[in-house]
């Protein structure tokens, strides 16, 4: 069945999940190190879209299904209970779409995907806030409720933000029932961390990381190219995507990767 069989299964779909699964197991993506964050995103859609597609069958094609589940089953990797206390598992969630629910949603699948009761830690990284406005404590705060609950129940232990300067962190930090752990800067947008930034975060006992992840990691025009460049003729102008996790499983001991994957969910505009 093939492209056509899984154009068939997404025209009649309502939400699409896709699990890139561990991509140390992709032996295709080992050999090729992506230039950009962007770019391996895109490259991890794809080949999970092209896998997933080739092996539906006849029967798969009839079925209707509300929510689509697409992952490749070699590449899902579950971590072993035995050793959970061995490892420590960080996720980074991009919103793309404005709502704070998605939240909850994409740690579940993270935990579900990965057969953990918890994640160690998640840095939020919400959506862009639209040319010439600033990112406020306002627009932050709905997304950090969302992500005070899951601590609370013990979803997850800590949690941090993404690009946030010294005022933002410090406003974040005075109004939050659960304070930030950690907070991440761009290392595009500085060479050297602020000597405000870093005063403030010691005093408070916030670690600031550094990344190299764009301004949106996925945006809607990436997704839908990717969805049709991998199958071909469907309406891929529908599909919306709603957020991407990227999660890490990191031996605490040896500070190595274990396993390294993304979760990315889409809806499908019925209009």
């Amino acid at each position: 069945m093939g492209t056509e069989g899984a154009r068939a299964l997404l025209e009649r779909a309502g939400t699409l999940t896709l699990q890139t699964g561990n991509l140390l197991n992709w032996g295709c993506l080992r050999k090729k190190c992506p230039a950009t964050p962007g770019e391996e995103v895109r490259d991890c859609i794809q080949k999970t879209l092209t896998e997933w597609s080739s092996k539906i069958s006849q029967d798969q094609n009839q079925e209707t299904l509300e929510v689509l589940e697409c992952s490749v089953a070699q590449a899902i990797e579950k971590i072993n209970p035995e050793e959970r206390d061995e490892l420590k598992v960080s996720a980074k969630l991009f919103i793309v779409g404005s709502n704070s629910s998605s939240i909850r949603d994409a740690v579940d699948l993270a935990c579900s995907a990965l057969g953990v009761a918890q994640l160690d830690s998640v840095i939020i990284s919400p959506p862009p806030v639209e040319d010439g406005t600033n990112l406020s404590l306002e627009y932050l705060q709905p997304y950090w409720k969302e992500l005070e609950n899951l601590v609370q129940n013990k979803k997850i232990v800590a949690i941090g933000a993404s690009d946030l300067d010294k005022t933002l962190l410090e406003q974040l930090y005075l109004w939050a029932q659960v304070k930030p752990s950690s907070n991440q800067v761009n290392l595009a947008s500085c060479c050297v961390m602020p000597p405000d930034l870093t005063a403030f975060a010691k005093e408070c006992d916030i670690q600031l990381l550094t990344h190299n992840d764009p301004k949106e990691l996925l945006c809607e025009a990436s997704f839908q190219e990717v969805l049709q460049e991998s199958i071909q003729n469907m309406k891929a102008n529908k599909w919306i995507p709603l957020w991407l996790l990227r999660y890490s499983v990191i031996v605490k001991s040896r500070g190595i990767i274990k396993s390294k994957g993304y979760i990315i969910q889409a809806k499908r505009n019925a209009s």
